[in-house]
Protein backbone atom coordinates (compact mmCIF):
# COMPACT_ATOMS: atom_id res chain seq x y z
CA UNK A 1 0.00 0.00 0.00
CA UNK A 2 1.08 3.62 -1.06
CA UNK A 3 2.16 6.28 1.99
CA UNK A 4 1.92 8.66 -0.17
CA UNK A 5 -0.23 10.52 -1.58
CA UNK A 6 0.68 11.02 -5.22
CA UNK A 7 0.19 14.69 -6.68
CA UNK A 8 2.09 15.31 -9.87
CA UNK A 9 5.55 16.30 -11.09
CA UNK A 10 7.46 19.62 -10.43
CA UNK A 11 11.48 19.98 -11.83
CA UNK A 12 12.03 16.21 -12.15
CA UNK A 13 11.18 15.78 -8.84
CA UNK A 14 7.70 13.55 -7.26
CA UNK A 15 5.40 16.06 -5.62
CA UNK A 16 3.35 14.22 -2.97
CA UNK A 17 2.22 14.44 1.30
CA UNK A 18 2.55 11.59 3.83
CA UNK A 19 -0.97 9.88 4.19
CA UNK A 20 -0.57 10.38 7.74
CA UNK A 21 -1.01 14.10 7.20
CA UNK A 22 -3.71 13.60 4.99
CA UNK A 23 -6.31 14.16 8.03
CA UNK A 24 -5.06 17.64 8.10
CA UNK A 25 -7.78 18.88 5.84
CA UNK A 26 -6.53 20.37 2.20
CA UNK A 27 -7.89 23.08 -0.58
CA UNK A 28 -8.42 23.09 -4.27
CA UNK A 29 -9.24 25.85 -5.74
CA UNK A 30 -9.12 28.09 -9.12
CA UNK A 31 -11.17 29.69 -11.67
CA UNK A 32 -13.57 27.68 -13.90
CA UNK A 33 -12.13 25.18 -16.42
CA UNK A 34 -8.36 25.06 -14.69
CA UNK A 35 -8.69 21.27 -13.62
CA UNK A 36 -9.74 21.49 -10.33
CA UNK A 37 -12.16 18.20 -11.22
CA UNK A 38 -9.37 16.01 -12.57
CA UNK A 39 -6.98 17.20 -9.20
CA UNK A 40 -10.11 16.18 -7.08
CA UNK A 41 -9.86 12.53 -9.03
CA UNK A 42 -6.51 12.43 -8.92
CA UNK A 43 -6.05 12.59 -5.21
CA UNK A 44 -9.94 10.56 -4.89
CA UNK A 45 -8.37 7.32 -6.52
CA UNK A 46 -4.72 8.21 -4.69
CA UNK A 47 -6.39 7.68 -1.36
CA UNK A 48 -8.90 5.08 -2.26
CA UNK A 49 -5.95 2.63 -4.20
CA UNK A 50 -3.81 3.67 -0.74
CA UNK A 51 -7.35 2.22 0.93
CA UNK A 52 -8.76 5.54 2.62
CA UNK A 53 -12.15 5.70 1.72
CA UNK A 54 -13.32 8.75 0.26
CA UNK A 55 -17.17 10.76 -0.36
CA UNK A 56 -17.13 12.95 -2.59
CA UNK A 57 -20.32 15.26 -4.28
CA UNK A 58 -20.10 14.97 -8.34
CA UNK A 59 -21.48 18.06 -9.11
CA UNK A 60 -20.95 17.65 -13.14
CA UNK A 61 -21.01 13.45 -13.26
CA UNK A 62 -17.01 14.31 -14.59
CA UNK A 63 -16.00 11.64 -10.82
CA UNK A 64 -18.04 8.75 -12.26
CA UNK A 65 -15.22 7.88 -14.52
CA UNK A 66 -12.96 7.00 -11.83
CA UNK A 67 -14.97 3.43 -11.45
CA UNK A 68 -13.58 2.89 -15.10
CA UNK A 69 -9.91 2.46 -16.14
CA UNK A 70 -8.24 4.82 -18.21
CA UNK A 71 -7.62 4.06 -22.33
CA UNK A 72 -4.64 5.71 -23.79
CA UNK A 73 -4.65 8.89 -25.54
CA UNK A 74 -2.36 11.69 -27.32
CA UNK A 75 -3.28 13.71 -24.17
CA UNK A 76 -2.04 11.12 -21.60
CA UNK A 77 0.91 10.42 -23.50
CA UNK A 78 2.13 13.94 -23.64
CA UNK A 79 1.63 14.54 -19.81
CA UNK A 80 3.47 11.32 -19.51
CA UNK A 81 6.42 12.06 -21.82
CA UNK A 82 6.60 15.35 -19.32
CA UNK A 83 6.91 13.55 -15.89
CA UNK A 84 9.16 10.66 -17.19
CA UNK A 85 9.83 9.83 -13.10
CA UNK A 86 6.35 9.17 -12.55
CA UNK A 87 4.80 5.12 -12.23
CA UNK A 88 2.19 5.08 -13.89
CA UNK A 89 -0.10 2.97 -15.35
CA UNK A 90 -4.60 2.46 -15.88
CA UNK A 91 -6.77 1.27 -13.55
CA UNK A 92 -10.46 1.60 -11.78
CA UNK A 93 -11.37 2.26 -8.37
CA UNK A 94 -14.72 0.52 -6.80
CA UNK A 95 -17.81 3.18 -7.00
CA UNK A 96 -20.92 3.45 -5.15
CA UNK A 97 -23.72 5.99 -6.07
CA UNK A 98 -25.61 8.12 -3.84
CA UNK A 99 -28.12 10.43 -4.33
CA UNK A 100 -30.63 12.08 -2.17
CA UNK A 101 -33.12 12.89 -4.81
CA UNK A 102 -32.99 8.73 -5.34
CA UNK A 103 -32.76 8.96 -8.92
CA UNK A 104 -29.19 8.27 -9.82
CA UNK A 105 -28.10 6.05 -6.96
CA UNK A 106 -28.70 4.65 -3.24
CA UNK A 107 -30.95 7.14 -1.48
CA UNK A 108 -29.67 9.12 1.27
CA UNK A 109 -31.43 10.13 4.21
CA UNK A 110 -31.15 10.88 7.31
CA UNK A 111 -33.94 12.23 10.05
CA UNK A 112 -35.29 15.38 11.41
CA UNK A 113 -34.16 14.56 15.38
CA UNK A 114 -30.52 13.96 13.56
CA UNK A 115 -30.46 16.84 11.68
CA UNK A 116 -30.98 18.68 14.74
CA UNK A 117 -32.63 22.40 14.88
CA UNK A 118 -29.88 24.48 14.32
CA UNK A 119 -29.07 22.67 10.69
CA UNK A 120 -33.17 23.00 9.91
CA UNK A 121 -33.30 26.18 10.95
CA UNK A 122 -30.39 27.12 8.20
CA UNK A 123 -32.12 24.96 5.77
CA UNK A 124 -35.27 26.59 6.19
CA UNK A 125 -33.78 30.35 6.49
CA UNK A 126 -35.78 30.87 9.55
CA UNK A 127 -35.34 34.27 11.76
CA UNK A 128 -33.85 34.47 15.12
CA UNK A 129 -37.21 34.21 16.71
CA UNK A 130 -38.50 31.53 14.15
CA UNK A 131 -34.69 29.60 15.54
CA UNK A 132 -36.25 29.92 19.25
CA UNK A 133 -39.42 28.63 18.14
CA UNK A 134 -38.24 25.41 16.54
CA UNK A 135 -35.91 24.60 19.58
CA UNK A 136 -39.14 25.05 21.68
CA UNK A 137 -40.64 22.08 19.11
CA UNK A 138 -38.06 19.85 19.66
CA UNK A 139 -38.01 20.48 23.03
CA UNK A 140 -41.56 19.56 23.84
CA UNK A 141 -41.07 16.43 21.16
CA UNK A 142 -38.41 15.53 23.89
CA UNK A 143 -40.37 16.06 26.51
CA UNK A 144 -43.75 13.61 24.73
CA UNK A 145 -41.16 10.92 23.70
CA UNK A 146 -42.26 11.68 20.27
CA UNK A 147 -39.82 10.26 17.15
CA UNK A 148 -39.34 13.27 14.62
CA UNK A 149 -38.51 11.16 11.53
CA UNK A 150 -39.62 12.92 8.42
CA UNK A 151 -41.06 15.99 7.13
CA UNK A 152 -44.94 14.74 8.06
CA UNK A 153 -43.83 14.12 11.62
CA UNK A 154 -42.99 17.75 12.14
CA UNK A 155 -46.17 19.02 10.17
CA UNK A 156 -48.33 16.82 12.60
CA UNK A 157 -46.43 17.96 16.06
CA UNK A 158 -46.52 21.98 14.50
CA UNK A 159 -50.15 21.20 13.83
CA UNK A 160 -51.20 19.51 17.25
CA UNK A 161 -49.36 22.26 19.34
CA UNK A 162 -51.81 25.37 17.35
CA UNK A 163 -54.24 23.27 18.24
CA UNK A 164 -54.38 22.79 21.33
CA UNK A 165 -53.08 26.43 22.96
CA UNK A 166 -52.76 25.04 26.70
CA UNK A 167 -49.58 22.48 25.17
CA UNK A 168 -48.04 25.84 23.42
CA UNK A 169 -47.93 27.61 26.94
CA UNK A 170 -46.51 24.87 28.59
CA UNK A 171 -43.46 25.05 26.46
CA UNK A 172 -40.39 26.25 28.13
CA UNK A 173 -40.61 30.15 27.67
CA UNK A 174 -43.68 29.65 25.37
CA UNK A 175 -44.41 29.79 21.91
CA UNK A 176 -45.82 32.07 19.30
CA UNK A 177 -48.69 30.79 17.20
CA UNK A 178 -47.93 32.98 14.42
CA UNK A 179 -44.24 31.38 14.22
CA UNK A 180 -45.11 28.26 14.31
CA UNK A 181 -47.30 29.20 10.74
CA UNK A 182 -44.20 30.88 9.40
CA UNK A 183 -42.12 27.67 9.88
CA UNK A 184 -44.98 25.86 8.22
CA UNK A 185 -45.03 27.91 5.54
CA UNK A 186 -40.61 27.51 4.75
CA UNK A 187 -41.71 23.46 4.58
CA UNK A 188 -44.01 24.00 2.02
CA UNK A 189 -41.24 25.69 0.32
CA UNK A 190 -38.93 23.25 1.25
CA UNK A 191 -41.31 20.20 -0.03
CA UNK A 192 -41.68 21.98 -3.07
CA UNK A 193 -37.38 21.54 -3.82
CA UNK A 194 -37.69 17.77 -2.93
CA UNK A 195 -36.15 17.79 0.16
CA UNK A 196 -38.35 15.68 1.67
CA UNK A 197 -36.88 12.76 0.17
CA UNK A 198 -33.77 14.04 2.38
CA UNK A 199 -35.37 12.71 5.21
CA UNK A 200 -36.63 9.46 6.87
CA UNK A 201 -34.99 5.98 7.43
CA UNK A 202 -33.94 3.73 6.85
CA UNK A 203 -30.98 6.54 6.94
CA UNK A 204 -27.26 6.42 6.24
CA UNK A 205 -25.29 3.97 8.26
CA UNK A 206 -21.80 5.69 8.27
CA UNK A 207 -20.42 2.03 8.66
CA UNK A 208 -21.32 1.68 5.20
CA UNK A 209 -18.74 4.69 3.97
CA UNK A 210 -15.86 2.62 5.04
CA UNK A 211 -15.91 -0.67 3.25
CA UNK A 212 -13.25 -2.00 1.05
CA UNK A 213 -13.36 -4.65 -1.49
CA UNK A 214 -11.33 -7.60 -1.66
CA UNK A 215 -8.42 -6.37 -3.24
CA UNK A 216 -8.00 -3.81 0.03
CA UNK A 217 -8.90 -0.80 -2.18
CA UNK A 218 -11.78 1.52 -0.23
CA UNK A 219 -14.26 2.37 -1.89
CA UNK A 220 -15.30 5.76 -3.78
CA UNK A 221 -18.62 7.36 -2.85
CA UNK A 222 -19.68 9.73 -5.18
CA UNK A 223 -22.78 11.77 -4.29
CA UNK A 224 -25.40 12.99 -7.34
CA UNK A 225 -25.10 16.74 -6.71
CA UNK A 226 -25.65 18.48 -10.07
CA UNK A 227 -29.70 18.36 -9.72
CA UNK A 228 -29.60 18.79 -6.03
CA UNK A 229 -27.34 22.11 -6.16
CA UNK A 230 -29.46 23.79 -9.14
CA UNK A 231 -33.12 22.91 -7.36
CA UNK A 232 -31.77 22.92 -3.56
CA UNK A 233 -28.63 24.36 -2.31
CA UNK A 234 -29.50 24.60 0.62
CA UNK A 235 -30.12 21.21 1.17
CA UNK A 236 -27.07 19.75 -0.31
CA UNK A 237 -24.56 22.24 2.08
CA UNK A 238 -27.04 20.69 5.33
CA UNK A 239 -26.40 17.58 4.27
CA UNK A 240 -22.92 17.64 3.77
CA UNK A 241 -22.52 19.85 7.39
CA UNK A 242 -24.85 17.19 9.27
CA UNK A 243 -22.19 14.53 7.73
CA UNK A 244 -19.11 16.50 9.10
CA UNK A 245 -20.98 16.55 12.41
CA UNK A 246 -22.14 13.24 12.51
CA UNK A 247 -18.51 11.91 11.48
CA UNK A 248 -17.40 14.26 14.83
CA UNK A 249 -19.31 12.70 17.11
CA UNK A 250 -19.75 9.31 16.17
CA UNK A 251 -15.92 8.39 15.68
CA UNK A 252 -13.64 6.80 18.02
CA UNK A 253 -10.34 9.05 18.57
CA UNK A 254 -7.67 7.79 16.27
CA UNK A 255 -4.94 9.83 17.11
CA UNK A 256 -1.63 9.66 15.22
CA UNK A 257 -2.25 7.13 12.53
CA UNK A 258 -1.01 5.99 9.12
CA UNK A 259 -3.69 7.19 7.25
CA UNK A 260 -6.51 8.73 7.30
CA UNK A 261 -9.98 6.73 8.39
CA UNK A 262 -11.69 8.64 5.68
CA UNK A 263 -11.37 11.65 3.33
CA UNK A 264 -14.30 14.17 2.54
CA UNK A 265 -14.33 16.22 -0.76
CA UNK A 266 -16.84 19.42 -0.48
CA UNK A 267 -17.18 21.06 -4.09
CA UNK A 268 -18.61 24.01 -3.93
CA UNK A 269 -17.70 24.53 -0.84
CA UNK A 270 -19.32 28.25 -1.08
CA UNK A 271 -22.63 26.63 -0.51
CA UNK A 272 -21.78 25.62 3.30
CA UNK A 273 -20.98 28.96 4.68
CA UNK A 274 -23.65 31.23 2.60
CA UNK A 275 -26.48 32.66 4.89
CA UNK A 276 -25.87 30.78 7.83
CA UNK A 277 -26.38 31.78 11.05
CA UNK A 278 -23.24 33.20 13.22
CA UNK A 279 -24.07 29.71 16.15
CA UNK A 280 -23.77 27.68 12.92
CA UNK A 281 -20.45 28.81 11.51
CA UNK A 282 -18.31 28.94 14.86
CA UNK A 283 -19.39 24.79 14.93
CA UNK A 284 -18.54 24.36 11.48
CA UNK A 285 -15.19 26.30 12.61
CA UNK A 286 -14.75 23.61 15.85
CA UNK A 287 -15.57 20.18 14.04
CA UNK A 288 -12.78 21.14 11.17
CA UNK A 289 -10.33 21.67 14.10
CA UNK A 290 -11.25 19.01 16.13
CA UNK A 291 -12.55 16.02 13.49
CA UNK A 292 -9.11 15.64 12.53
CA UNK A 293 -8.06 13.36 15.94
CA UNK A 294 -10.98 11.21 14.34
CA UNK A 295 -8.88 10.89 11.30
CA UNK A 296 -11.30 12.68 9.10
CA UNK A 297 -9.37 14.20 6.54
CA UNK A 298 -11.97 17.33 4.77
CA UNK A 299 -11.19 18.80 1.58
CA UNK A 300 -12.80 22.19 0.15
CA UNK A 301 -13.21 22.51 -3.15
CA UNK A 302 -13.97 26.02 -4.68
CA UNK A 303 -13.12 28.91 -7.19
CA UNK A 304 -11.26 30.92 -4.35
CA UNK A 305 -9.55 30.60 -0.70
CA UNK A 306 -12.06 34.16 -0.18
CA UNK A 307 -14.87 31.83 -0.42
CA UNK A 308 -13.90 29.78 3.58
CA UNK A 309 -13.78 32.03 6.20
CA UNK A 310 -10.25 32.36 7.89
CA UNK A 311 -10.52 30.14 10.70
CA UNK A 312 -11.49 27.44 8.09
CA UNK A 313 -8.74 28.20 5.84
CA UNK A 314 -6.51 28.47 8.52
CA UNK A 315 -6.85 24.51 9.03
CA UNK A 316 -6.10 23.50 5.67
CA UNK A 317 -2.57 21.93 5.55
CA UNK A 318 -2.46 20.73 1.68
CA UNK A 319 -3.10 23.53 -0.72
CA UNK A 320 -3.70 23.24 -4.42
CA UNK A 321 -4.15 26.42 -6.45
CA UNK A 322 -4.73 26.39 -10.24
CA UNK A 323 -4.94 29.17 -12.50
CA UNK A 324 -6.37 32.47 -10.94
CA UNK A 325 -7.76 35.29 -13.19
CA UNK A 326 -7.13 38.55 -11.94
CA UNK A 327 -9.13 41.61 -14.18
CA UNK A 328 -10.49 43.86 -11.53
CA UNK A 329 -8.89 46.27 -8.24
CA UNK A 330 -10.67 43.31 -6.12
CA UNK A 331 -8.95 40.51 -8.15
CA UNK A 332 -6.02 41.99 -8.00
CA UNK A 333 -6.56 42.09 -4.09
CA UNK A 334 -7.62 38.36 -4.16
CA UNK A 335 -4.47 37.31 -5.78
CA UNK A 336 -2.11 39.29 -3.34
CA UNK A 337 -3.83 37.53 -0.50
CA UNK A 338 -3.52 34.07 -1.74
CA UNK A 339 0.17 34.37 -3.02
CA UNK A 340 0.93 35.65 0.48
CA UNK A 341 -0.67 32.66 1.93
CA UNK A 342 2.19 30.22 0.17
CA UNK A 343 5.72 29.82 1.86
CA UNK A 344 7.32 31.60 -0.56
CA UNK A 345 9.79 29.65 -3.40
CA UNK A 346 12.63 31.95 -4.45
CA UNK A 347 12.82 30.31 -8.18
CA UNK A 348 10.10 32.43 -8.62
CA UNK A 349 7.55 35.11 -8.18
CA UNK A 350 4.68 33.14 -7.32
CA UNK A 351 1.82 35.87 -7.53
CA UNK A 352 2.73 36.32 -11.07
CA UNK A 353 2.65 32.61 -11.52
CA UNK A 354 -0.83 32.36 -10.77
CA UNK A 355 -1.88 33.89 -13.42
CA UNK A 356 0.53 31.89 -15.83
CA UNK A 357 -0.58 28.57 -14.81
CA UNK A 358 -1.92 26.63 -17.67
CA UNK A 359 -4.22 23.86 -17.21
CA UNK A 360 -3.97 21.26 -15.31
CA UNK A 361 -0.80 22.89 -13.88
CA UNK A 362 -1.64 23.83 -10.19
CA UNK A 363 1.24 25.76 -7.27
CA UNK A 364 1.18 23.04 -4.53
CA UNK A 365 2.08 23.49 -1.23
CA UNK A 366 2.34 19.87 1.02
CA UNK A 367 3.06 19.00 4.77
CA UNK A 368 6.38 17.56 5.48
CA UNK A 369 6.95 14.13 7.70
CA UNK A 370 6.28 16.53 10.75
CA UNK A 371 3.49 18.56 9.33
CA UNK A 372 5.46 21.68 8.44
CA UNK A 373 4.17 23.34 5.35
CA UNK A 374 6.91 23.06 2.12
CA UNK A 375 7.55 25.75 -0.15
CA UNK A 376 5.26 26.39 -2.95
CA UNK A 377 6.08 24.38 -6.25
CA UNK A 378 4.68 24.40 -9.48
CA UNK A 379 3.19 21.29 -10.40
CA UNK A 380 2.04 19.59 -13.21
CA UNK A 381 -0.86 17.55 -11.45
CA UNK A 382 -0.73 13.46 -12.75
CA UNK A 383 -3.18 12.30 -15.70
CA UNK A 384 -5.78 10.25 -13.65
CA UNK A 385 -5.33 6.58 -13.82
CA UNK A 386 -9.07 6.10 -14.26
CA UNK A 387 -11.06 7.61 -16.95
CA UNK A 388 -11.44 11.13 -17.54
CA UNK A 389 -15.12 12.07 -18.29
CA UNK A 390 -19.16 11.04 -17.04
CA UNK A 391 -19.89 7.02 -17.60
CA UNK A 392 -22.62 6.08 -20.01
CA UNK A 393 -25.75 4.94 -18.23
CA UNK A 394 -25.19 1.69 -19.32
CA UNK A 395 -22.51 1.56 -17.52
CA UNK A 396 -23.71 3.31 -14.30
CA UNK A 397 -26.50 1.45 -14.49
CA UNK A 398 -24.25 -1.65 -14.02
CA UNK A 399 -21.96 -0.50 -11.41
CA UNK A 400 -25.28 -0.05 -9.22
CA UNK A 401 -26.69 -2.98 -9.09
CA UNK A 402 -23.22 -4.60 -8.29
CA UNK A 403 -23.19 -2.48 -5.54
CA UNK A 404 -22.62 -4.12 -2.00
CA UNK A 405 -25.10 -1.94 -0.65
CA UNK A 406 -27.65 -2.83 -3.36
CA UNK A 407 -31.38 -3.33 -1.69
CA UNK A 408 -30.53 -1.97 1.98
CA UNK A 409 -31.13 1.66 1.10
CA UNK A 410 -33.94 1.87 -1.65
CA UNK A 411 -37.19 0.53 0.51
CA UNK A 412 -38.52 3.59 2.86
CA UNK A 413 -39.24 2.25 6.23
CA UNK A 414 -42.56 3.93 7.75
CA UNK A 415 -41.94 3.08 11.79
CA UNK A 416 -44.39 4.76 14.57
CA UNK A 417 -43.13 8.17 14.86
CA UNK A 418 -45.03 11.82 16.14
CA UNK A 419 -47.36 11.73 13.05
CA UNK A 420 -48.76 8.15 14.02
CA UNK A 421 -48.94 9.28 17.99
CA UNK A 422 -50.71 12.31 17.75
CA UNK A 423 -53.01 10.43 15.32
CA UNK A 424 -54.24 7.80 18.04
CA UNK A 425 -53.99 11.08 20.67
CA UNK A 426 -56.97 12.55 18.36
CA UNK A 427 -58.66 9.34 17.66
CA UNK A 428 -58.79 8.48 21.31
CA UNK A 429 -59.97 12.23 22.61
CA UNK A 430 -62.69 11.93 19.54
CA UNK A 431 -64.06 8.42 21.27
CA UNK A 432 -63.79 9.85 24.75
CA UNK A 433 -66.05 12.63 23.34
CA UNK A 434 -68.48 10.49 21.86
CA UNK A 435 -70.76 9.51 24.69
CA UNK A 436 -70.76 13.18 26.20
CA UNK A 437 -72.42 14.12 22.63
CA UNK A 438 -74.80 10.94 22.72
CA UNK A 439 -76.19 12.22 26.26
CA UNK A 440 -76.34 15.36 25.25
CA UNK A 441 -78.61 14.28 22.00
CA UNK A 442 -80.87 12.14 24.05
CA UNK A 443 -81.52 14.75 26.45
CA UNK A 444 -83.26 16.84 23.65
CA UNK A 445 -80.11 17.63 21.72
CA UNK A 446 -77.10 19.21 21.86
CA UNK A 447 -76.62 22.86 20.81
CA UNK A 448 -77.12 23.48 16.95
CA UNK A 449 -74.47 25.52 14.50
CA UNK A 450 -76.31 26.97 11.84
CA UNK A 451 -75.15 23.94 9.61
CA UNK A 452 -77.02 21.35 11.71
CA UNK A 453 -73.45 20.31 13.55
CA UNK A 454 -73.61 20.50 17.55
CA UNK A 455 -70.76 22.35 19.06
CA UNK A 456 -69.43 18.62 20.35
CA UNK A 457 -69.24 17.40 17.17
CA UNK A 458 -67.02 20.95 15.78
CA UNK A 459 -64.75 20.33 18.40
CA UNK A 460 -64.53 17.02 18.29
CA UNK A 461 -63.64 17.62 14.42
CA UNK A 462 -61.47 20.66 14.76
CA UNK A 463 -59.30 18.61 16.76
CA UNK A 464 -59.11 15.47 14.72
CA UNK A 465 -58.60 17.59 11.58
CA UNK A 466 -55.94 19.42 12.86
CA UNK A 467 -54.07 16.32 14.16
CA UNK A 468 -54.66 14.17 11.40
CA UNK A 469 -56.20 15.91 8.23
CA UNK A 470 -52.83 17.47 7.04
CA UNK A 471 -50.63 15.00 8.31
CA UNK A 472 -50.52 12.27 5.16
CA UNK A 473 -48.07 14.27 3.41
CA UNK A 474 -44.69 12.91 2.54
CA UNK A 475 -42.96 9.51 2.94
CA UNK A 476 -41.53 8.20 6.16
CA UNK A 477 -37.98 6.82 7.21
CA UNK A 478 -34.69 5.72 9.57
CA UNK A 479 -32.44 6.48 12.79
CA UNK A 480 -32.85 7.58 16.22
CA UNK A 481 -33.78 11.00 17.63
CA UNK A 482 -30.94 13.16 18.70
CA UNK A 483 -32.78 16.14 20.43
CA UNK A 484 -31.13 19.23 19.23
CA UNK A 485 -29.11 17.59 16.81
CA UNK A 486 -25.55 17.46 15.99
CA UNK A 487 -24.31 20.39 14.86
CA UNK A 488 -25.72 22.22 18.46
CA UNK A 489 -23.01 20.12 20.63
CA UNK A 490 -25.96 18.65 23.19
CA UNK A 491 -26.86 15.16 23.28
Amino acid sequence: METYLQLGSAGGRLIGQPLRMCNRHGLIAGATGTGKTVTLQVLAESFANAGVPVFAADIKGDLSGVAVAATASEAIDRRLAQMPELAWQPGAVPVVFWDILGDRGHPLRTTISEMGPLLLASLLDLNDNQLAALYGIFAWADQQGLLLLDLKDLHALMDWLLAHPQELASVSGGIAAASIQAIQRRLVILQQQGAERLFGEPALQLADLMQRDLSGRAYIHLLEAGKLIQESPRVYACFLLWLLSELHEQLPEQGDADKPRLVLFFDEAHLLFERTPKALHERIEQVVRLIRSKGVGVFFVTQSPGDLPDPVLAQLGLRIQHALRAYTPKEQKALKAVADGFRSNPAFDTREVLTELAVGEALVSVLDEKGRPAVVERTLIAPPRSRIGVLSEGERSGLFQASPLAGRYERGIDRESAYEILAQRAQQAARAAQPETDSKGGAGGGRKTASGKSVTDGLINTTVRSAVQTLARQIGRELARGLLGSLTGRK
